[in-house]
């Protein structure tokens, strides 16, 4: 019942202290014991100011840190995905030059005839073990064993296995590879090997022949339908960088510059024949 009393004795004081104050004068007494209170309360009010600014600003610092940190995590989302959409967009660039090269390459006189041609992608590349590569088109599109390959520059190889949506192509760099090959400068004939740093070798070619830096060599073709070759005749292989003999060889060691680019393989076209061989 006390604790009552006097809750509601200070709440009527509370009431009556507020009342006075919006309704006296700007003097007076109640007006002077405001002051007096404001002006002994002053150096502890300063002194909390004092205590609680340091807070203040280390909260301000890691606040702003905070703040500069999401923004620097937004920037950079930014620019990877403003990198991402340059790759993409540079990508779709050299696709698009090499379907046109493959256009002009099928609507050309160096089209083998009696081929159609499938254009696909490649999907594996070739790795320190194996100089193969995988490309999205298979049996539904008319490939199969022996397929020749190639990109809109020259002949990479042929098609070793093959299922209804994939086929796995042998490159010209593998060493198992060999092709019948003919440089057409000089008609001079000999076999496509693999040779060292990314070249590729035209061996058994005679002494007696002279080839010259700059010859085009190209697929030999058939030259005995007993004996079909996978690689119909003229497609084009590289050209003469260098040609080397030696005393105790008995062929000339011919090295070819290829055309296509086998680092970079995207775009290479299936040829499949559209008569019966």
């Amino acid at each position: 019942m006390v604790r009552r009393t006097v809750l509601a004795v200070l709440v009527i004081g509370a009431l009556a202290l507020l009342t006075i104050s919006f309704r006296s004068p700007t003097s007076g007494a109640l007006h002077d014991v405001q002051g007096a209170g404001a002006s002994a309360l002053k150096p502890f009010q300063v002194a909390a100011e004092r205590v609680a600014r340091p807070f203040r600003d280390v909260y301000g610092y890691f606040s702003g840190l905070a703040h500069a940190k999401s923004e620097n995590a937004k920037l950079k989302r930014e620019v990877r995905q403003l990198r991402s959409t340059e790759n993409q967009h540079v990508i779709a660039a050299q696709r698009l030059g090499e379907l046109e090269k493959v256009v002009r390459f099928e609507q050309g006189p160096s089209f083998p005839k009696d081929f159609r041609s499938v254009t696909t992608t490649v999907i594996s590349y070739p790795s320190a073990f194996t100089q193969e590569v995988t490309i999205a088109a298979g049996s539904s599109s008319g490939l199969h064993i022996g397929t020749p390959i190639m990109t809109a520059d020259g002949l990479i190889g042929h098609v070793t296995n093959v299922t209804p949506g994939t086929a796995q192509v042998m490159l010209l760099t593998d060493p198992d590879s060999s092709v019948p090959a003919r440089d057409i400068s000089h008609g001079l004939v000999g076999q496509v090997h693999p040779g060292q740093g990314g070249t590729l070798i035209l061996d058994r070619v005679a002494k007696a022949l002279q080839p010259q830096k700059g010859d085009l060599v190209v697929t030999q073709g058939t030259v005995d339908s007993r004996y079909p070759d996978f690689y119909p005749y003229g497609l084009p292989i590289g050209e003469v960088q260098s040609v080397g003999t030696s005393d105790i060889a008995s062929y000339l060691t011919v090295q070819l510059t290829p055309f296509a680019h086998f680092d970079s393989l995207d775009v290479v076209i299936a040829l499949i024949p559209t008569k019966k061989r």
